[in-house]
C-alpha cells in the first residue's frame, strides 16, 4: 500500500533551475550569460521591438490588409435549428419568432450583433412569422412554402441597371 510520505515525482520530471552567478566553475558565472555591462545586461529592462533608435522592423514592413470599422456582423440562425427549437419546445411558434425570442432560447450568443440572418440549411414544417435583419432567398421561400413569413428589417440596396 502507498503512503503519502512515499509518493514521488516521475524521474526528470522536474527539471532544477541553473543558478546564475554562483561562480565560474558553474558555467553561469560572473555575468550570469548576459554579456558584458550594458543597459540589457542590467536588471529590470525590457525593450521588446526597440532597435536601439533605428526604424523598428514592424514600422519598416509593409502593412497589408484593410480592418472595416464599421462592419455589421450578423448571428447566423438556420431553418433546421428553428424547427429542432420549436419540436423541444423552446420556442412558441404561435407568436413572431423575433431576436429576443431566439436569445431568451439560447439559439443565439450573448456577444454583440446586428441582427440574425435566417439560412436556409435543413427543413421547416411549420408555418412561422419571423422577424430577422436579413434571410437568404432560400429561406425565405422554405418558410413561404410551409405557410409562413420572413419580415426583413435591413433593406437591400436598390440595384440600378446600367
Amino acid at each position: 500500500m502507498v503512503e503519502l510520505n512515499q509518493l514521488r515525482d516521475n524521474e526528470g520530471s522536474r527539471y532544477r533551475k541553473k543558478r546564475l552567478g554562483r561562480g565560474i566553475g558553474s558555467g553561469k558565472g560572473k555575468t550570469s550569460g548576459k554579456g558584458v555591462k550594458g543597459q540589457k545586461a542590467r536588471e529590470g529592462v525590457s525593450l521588446n521591438g526597440f532597435e536601439g533608435g533605428q526604424l523598428p522592423i514592424y514600422r519598416r514592413l509593409p502593412k497589408r490588409g484593410f480592418k472595416n470599422i464599421f462592419r455589421k456582423v450578423y448571428a447566423p440562425i438556420n431553418l433546421g435549428t428553428l424547427d429542432k427549437a420549436i419540436a423541444d419546445g423552446k420556442l412558441d411558434a404561435s407568436g413572431t419568432i423575433t431576436e429576443e425570442t431566439l436569445r431568451a432560447a439560447n439559439l443565439i450568443g450573448t456577444g454583440k450583433v446586428n441582427g440574425i440572418r435566417l439560412l436556409a440549411q435543413g427543413e421547416i414544417t411549420r408555418a412561422l412569422t419571423i422577424e430577422v435583419a436579413g434571410a437568404s432567398a432560400a429561406a425565405i421561400e422554405a418558410v413561404e412554402k410551409a405557410g409562413g413569413s420572413v419580415k426583413t428589417t435591413v433593406a437591400k440596396k436598390a440595384q440600378t441597371e446600367a
